[in-house]
């Protein structure tokens, strides 16, 4: 998948699980690593720890590993 496509499957993903205040920033021209950070809220700690796991077990099903991402452990 190219990048707008993983950022569209991401986009899907956080609104299956019902994410709140869902921000999308390009870092295309400031940013070696990545073309775009999704940035997204839930209701409570495991919310956001449900929301981060979903998006990360579905990449992985479909063959796209994560190289990262932030709120599983913390929830934050």
């Amino acid at each position: 998948m190219d990048s707008k496509q993983l950022l569209a499957f991401a986009l899907d993903k956080v609104d299956d699980m019902k994410a709140r205040d869902v921000v999308q920033i390009d870092v295309r021209e400031k940013s070696d690593i990545t073309d775009y950070l999704l940035i997204c809220s839930g209701n409570s700690r495991r919310h956001v720890q449900s929301i981060a796991d979903h998006v990360a077990k579905s990449a992985r099903h479909t063959g796209e590993e994560p190289l990262g991402y932030e709120g599983q452990t913390e929830g934050e």
